[in-house]
């Protein structure tokens, strides 16, 4: 069983679903336009994955193998089901703008891969934890994209964030770049590849250069130890 730390540090980064196992991209690179947009999905995506963990576990000792795989997706789908309502409930004009992509999450290969891969073979506690923290990964992926593209695409900041917040966050919009010509690449599906890439492209060099300083460490001599000849006769 996976420590605390460990889970920690494999869904926000060594591990992370969006950069190391690129999985979901397909609603990541669709709708991660604005801020907005990429906390919407990625909380629905929090809900489906966490709650879908805990219930593999829960019954991990109760399913065959042979049927594992459709009742893994059934209960995928109805927390899926929840978010959707949840959503019209509350966020019904955030629930339109992301539209048939919340459906999708059903097809979410990081989900269905979390379930077959931890939370069959795990207690239901380090389960949720997996699914909270790869959950939370993908979240941070979806917002610093979604920051990114709305910047460079139209030069402002948390925009709309009243869909998800309600009326007091109507003037939650900041101005980056004043009277900026809206950069179309950046707000468009090929923006967000491009986007994507230079993410992992900055996450494959600092584990470089991680790797690279603890090697450095690893060879330092220790300070105060003897040289000892271990070759030829010693009489």
């Amino acid at each position: 069983m996976s420590s605390a730390t460990e889970l920690t540090r494999n869904g926000l980064w060594s591990n992370n679903p969006a950069l190391v196992q690129l999985l979901g991209l397909c609603p990541l690179l669709a709708v991660t336009g604005s801020v907005v947009n990429a906390l919407g999905l990625g909380l629905a995506t929090l809900v489906v994955l966490v709650g879908s963990n805990t219930a593999v576990s829960l019954i991990r000792h109760y399913v065959p193998d042979a049927v594992r795989l459709p009742a893994f997706v059934m209960i995928i789908a109805s927390f899926v089901t929840c978010a959707e309502l949840l959503m019209q409930a509350f966020t019904y004009e955030l629930y339109q703008v992301l539209g048939i992509f919340i459906p999708l999450i059903v097809t979410n290969c990081a989900i269905l891969g979390r379930a077959d891969a931890f939370a069959r073979k795990n207690p239901v506690l380090p389960s949720m934890l997996d699914g909270l923290m790869m959950s939370l990964g993908f979240l941070a992926v979806l917002l610093v994209l979604g920051a990114l593209r709305e910047i460079i695409g139209q030069g402002t900041l948390f925009t709309n964030m009243q869909l998800i917040f309600g009326p007091m966050a109507a003037d939650w919009e900041i101005t980056v770049f004043p009277n900026y010509p809206d950069f179309l690449f950046a707000v468009l599906p090929p923006g967000a590849f491009v986007g994507l890439g230079l993410l992992i492209a900055l996450k494959n060099r600092i584990d470089s250069g991680l790797e690279a300083r603890r090697a450095a460490r690893q060879e330092k001599p220790i300070a105060g130890s003897k040289r000892v000849r271990v070759t030829g006769h010693i009489s």
